[in-house]
């Protein structure tokens, strides 16, 4: 017997874009957009993407019926950026969707950051993620099919981490996640929906490498949620998905917390 899903989930067709896509979480979404149906395209500031990025990219042409495409890029270079967004816009005619995951992380105390340190976080996290968007609108703008995004922000734009001295990267995820309210706001009329995600604790590469210095924090993080464990990458996948196709035809400026219960105390 086929397998049947539900038809507004499907992103046949659609053409989809994620930074920060060449590891990690990025790619994680990647894959789970190219398996309902999108032609995808990572963007990324890696020389070149891991090994996984490969397997998947494979995976799509053989499998999938698709396509993973890499395009190195630093969201920070406001001009090559909107030069690769249009090259892919009028090779296809359109573009659907972004997945914006790019994003730094910098744990220091408050007393001791320096301007150019946290004027890198939010050259990143908070202008990087808006001129990506903006890069895109203007794309969707331009070819009139509208589309969706979702700006990756995280449970520490609304809530203090415990234990985890961070106030640059939190006041950035703040930002994005009010930068997608007034985005959703401005570019309504144009048929344009923006969303966020917004993660708890997840375990990837790289908080792997900061368990290495502080052991104690697999098992400390894992008891102030709900569910008494850590997140891994998959268990993003569906709300991904979700927000970028019809399925959430009638949701814009809204935030999906994903955290495990952990601001919910």
């Amino acid at each position: 017997m086929a397998t049947k899903v539900l038809a507004e989930f499907s992103l046949q067709g659609k053409v989809v874009l994620v930074s920060g896509a060449a590891r990690g979480l990025g790619l994680t979404q990647a894959e789970a957009l190219l398996e309902a149906g999108a032609i995808v395209y990572a963007l990324d500031r890696l020389e070149q993407a891991s090994a996984d990025f490969d397997v998947i990219a494979q995976r799509a042409e053989k499998e999938l019926n698709t396509s993973l495409s890499y395009r190195r890029i630093d969201v920070r270079d406001v001009v090559a950026l909107n030069k690769i967004v249009e090259e892919i816009a009028t090779k296809h005619g359109r573009i659907d969707g972004l997945v914006a995951a790019a994003g730094i992380q910098q744990e220091t105390s408050a007393l001791e950051y320096t301007a150019e340190d946290a004027n890198l976080m939010f050259e990143v996290n908070i202008t990087g993620v808006f001129m990506t968007a903006q890069a895109v609108a203007k794309q969707m703008i331009k070819h009139g099919n509208g589309g969706s995004m979702v700006l990756i922000g995280s449970m520490s734009g609304s809530i203090v981490n415990k234990g985890l001295i961070c106030p640059a990267y939190n006041a950035s995820k703040a930002g994005v996640l009010q930068l997608a309210r007034n985005l959703a706001a401005e570019w309504g009329e144009h048929k344009i929906r923006v969303n966020t995600i917004s993660p708890g604790y997840i375990v990837t590469e790289m908080v792997e490498e900061l368990f290495k210095k502080y052991p104690e924090r697999r098992a400390d993080w894992a008891t102030q949620n709900m569910l008494g464990r850590l997140s891994a990458p998959k268990e993003y996948r569906g709300a991904a998905v979700f927000l970028i196709s019809d399925a959430s035809s009638f949701m814009t400026g809204a935030d999906v917390k994903i955290d495990g219960g952990h601001s919910a105390w």
